[in-house]
């Protein structure tokens, strides 16, 4: 199961998901990498999270704007979600804000903005919890 899933709100985001991509890569870390937005396709992302529940221990969720796709994921499952900010009109403090400001039960482990880097090194170090 060790799967990392990396959920994107919006194509034009892929170049952050690429830099998490080539963590996980380079750790032989297998993932799955989908365009889901949590207002343009909240149905899709439900269906998404609920087919895929066992075939990944971790969700990388990379969004900008109201960046509501890290704290939608995490009201719909128990697993870990990493938030990554992406860059925009407000050099990307929006999303930041937005995703560090979840209410409780929510939680969602953000990184910086754009930084796909430490998302996927956040991911791995969950994954090896299990070994401790």
């Amino acid at each position: 199961m060790n799967k990392v899933a990396i959920i994107l709100g919006s194509k034009s985001d892929q170049t952050v998901a690429d830099r998490a991509i080539k963590v996980l890569e380079a750790h032989n870390t297998p993932y799955d990498v989908r365009v889901l937005s949590a207002h343009r396709n909240p149905e899709e992302l439900d269906r998404y999270l609920k087919e895929n529940r066992d075939s990944f221990a971790v969700i990388i969720a990379i969004a900008g704007l109201s960046a509501a796709l890290p704290g939608i994921i995490a009201s719909k499952t128990e697993k870990p979600v990493i938030g990554v900010p992406v860059s925009g009109k407000l050099m990307g403090m929006d999303a930041l804000l937005s995703m560090v400001q979840m209410p409780s039960g929510v939680p969602v482990g953000v990184v910086g903005i754009d930084n796909g880097e430490n998302a996927a090194l956040l991911a791995l170090r969950i994954l090896k919890l299990k070994e401790l």
